[in-house]
């Protein structure tokens, strides 16, 4: 596994820990009890932090394959709800029935950064990451050459 690889890695693993302990403190520190869209993305992204860890420790050269599609669904479901909270998709097409909102954000730092924003921000690093993992032994062969 090539030097930039395993610094990719430790960036999906610094990127996909400080979101689930940022998920975390929100929850347990701050009592911001998520919404539904919220916990579907800690189901994307909790994951990511063991196999990244895991990746590293054993030099998986593909990591990304696991790593990608986890990303991947956690952007998507994060896109959606800044487009719910936005008004670009109708809140009726939601699903948060009942419970925490999940068009209504609980944190707005510098009136624009609120928690979806972080997690959109951190899925589409994790992603743009993993997208890239497998270029860059390629790279490194052909520049060797």
């Amino acid at each position: 596994m090539s030097k930039k690889q395993i610094n990719l890695l430790y960036l999906i693993f610094a990127l996909s820990l400080t979101g689930t302990l940022g998920s975390l403190y929100f929850s347990e520190i701050q009592n911001l009890l998520p919404c539904l869209l919220c916990w579907y993305q800690r189901i994307a992204l909790y994951p990511i932090v063991i196999i990244s860890a895991v990746a590293i420790l054993n030099e998986d050269t593909k990591a990304h394959r696991y790593i990608l599609p986890l990303a991947i669904l956690g952007f998507g479901i994060a896109l959606y709800q800044n487009l719910l909270i936005w008004g670009i998709v109708p809140e009726s097409t939601s699903g948060c029935t009942g419970g925490v909102s999940c068009t209504q954000p609980t944190i707005s730092w510098l009136g624009f950064i609120t928690i979806p924003i972080l997690s959109l921000t951190a899925f589409a690093g994790i992603t743009g990451l993993a997208w890239i993992f497998p270029k860059m032994k390629k790279d490194e062969q052909q520049n060797a050459e």
